[in-house]
C-alpha cells in the first residue's frame, strides 16, 4: 500500500482503532515477529540480478569442491538430485585423491539466460540457461530453488541439452515466465506423474515417450547388457518425487511444459557359479560397501529434462532431452 493510501485509510478510521493498531504494530516490532505474507503474493522469484549472482556462488563453490574433492565445500549450493549425484562423486573422488583432484578444470558458464517465473509460495525457483566450457556445444541448464528468504540458492537439477532443444518459453509483458503445477491437466502428462511414468517405461516399455537414447536406446543398451554370458543383470527403476527430489516446470510457448523430474535405479550383476562379478573402477569401489563375491548391486540417481507438450486428441508423446546420472552407493555380496 502506497503512503498516500495509507494515510487516507488511516484518517477514516477512529482513534481507538487507530490507536489499537498503533499498540499492535509497536509490539511486533518489539517481539522480532513481524509477518509477511509473501506466500500469498504472485511475485517474481528471483530477480536478474539475484540470479546472476546466485549462478556465479554456485559455479565458484563448485569449482571449490571440485578442485579439493570436498563435498563441504559446495554442501550449501546443492540440493535434490544433483546433491545427492555430486556429493557420492566427491566422496569417490577424495577416497582415490585425498590430496585433491589432479585433472581439475574450473567450469566456466558464459552466455547465461534466465527463466524466472511468477509465482505464489515457496519454494520458489528459476532456470539459468548456459554455455559451458565442458560438454561440447551443450547448454548447462541449472535449475535454482529455496524454501525460504533466510535459505541460500541451490541447484537441485543439472542437465546439458543440445542447444537447439531449449524451448522457448512463454512470458508476461515484463518479461515472467509461467511455473506449471505438478497437477496440471493441461500436458500430455501431469508433471508430478513423469518420474513414475519414466520408471514404469523403463521396466515394461510403452508409447508415453517418443524414440531416443533415454529411452529406446537405454532399454536396448539394457537388454544386451543382461544377456552376457554367467552374468545375470537386474534393474529396479524407482519414481523419486517428494521433497528436494519434487519435478519442477516452465509453461513453454506452445502451451506445453519444460520438466525437471528425479529417478532413482538400481542396477543388481549376479555371477554364475564359477564366475565372478567384473571388476569395477576405482569410484565404484570406492562407494562399495560389503565384499563383493557373488553379486554387486549399484544405486544410481539420475535427474532429467523433458518436453512435456500441451494435451491434444492425438495424445502426443513427451520428448527425453536430457539426463544426467551419477552412483550414489554400492553393495557387494
Amino acid at each position: 500500500m502506497s503512503r498516500v493510501r495509507g494515510s487516507r485509510r488511516l484518517r477514516r478510521l477512529g482513534r481507538k482503532a487507530v490507536l489499537a493498531a498503533s499498540v499492535a504494530a509497536l509490539a511486533w516490532t518489539a517481539s522480532g515477529c513481524v509477518v509477511v505474507h509473501g506466500e500469498r503474493e504472485v511475485l517474481p522469484a528471483a530477480t536478474r540480478a539475484e540470479a546472476e549472482k546466485a549462478l556465479g556462488r554456485f559455479t565458484a563453490a563448485y569449482n571449490e569442491a571440485d578442485k579439493a574433492y570436498d563435498a563441504s565445500l559446495d554442501a550449501r549450493h546443492v540440493t535434490g538430485a544433483l546433491a545427492a549425484i555430486d556429493a557420492a562423486r566427491l566422496k569417490a573422488g577424495h577416497a582415490n585423491h585425498p590430496d585433491g583432484n589432479p585433472a581439475h578444470t574450473p567450469l566456466e558458464l558464459t552466455d547465461a539466460r534466465f527463466t524466472i517465473p511468477k509465482k505464489a509460495g515457496w519454494p520458489r525457483w528459476f532456470l539459468a540457461d548456459a554455455r559451458g566450457n565442458k560438454g561440447g556445444d551443450a547448454r548447462w541448464l541449472l535449475v535454482f530453488t529455496r524454501g525460504g528468504l533466510a535459505e541460500p540458492w541451490r541447484v537441485a537439477y543439472l542437465t546439458l541439452v543440445a542447444p537447439g532443444d531449449v524451448p522457448r518459453f512463454r512470458q508476461d509483458a515484463d518479461g515472467w515466465a509461467e511455473a506449471v503445477p505438478a497437477d496440471s491437466a493441461d500436458v500430455a502428462v501431469a508433471p508430478g506423474e513423469l518420474s513414475r511414468d519414466y520408471a514404469r517405461y523403463l521396466r515394461s516399455g510403452g508409447n508415453t515417450f517418443t524414440a531416443g537414447p533415454h529411452t529406446t536406446g537405454w532399454r536396448t543398451a539394457r537388454e544386451k547388457g543382461a544377456t552376457r554370458p554367467g552374468l545375470a543383470t537386474q534393474y529396479i527403476d524407482e519414481p523419486l518425487t517428494s521433497g528436494d527430489y519434487a519435478p519442477l516446470a516452465l509453461r513453454t510457448a506452445d502451451g506445453g511444459a519444460l520438466v525437471f523430474f528425479t529417478t532413482h535405479h538400481y542396477q543388481k550383476q549376479t555371477a554364475a557359479a564359477g564366475a565372478s562379478v567384473p571388476a569395477q573402477n576405482k569410484d565404484v569401489q570406492a562407494l562399495t560397501t560389503g565384499e563383493v563375491k557373488q553379486s554387486l548391486t549399484m544405486e544410481f540417481v539420475s535427474n532429467e529434462v523433458a518436453l512435456d507438450p500441451g494435451r491434444t486428441a492425438g495424445g502426443p508423446q513427451v520428448s527425453m532431452l536430457g539426463r544426467v546420472q551419477g552412483l550414489t552407493a554400492a553393495r557387494g555380496e
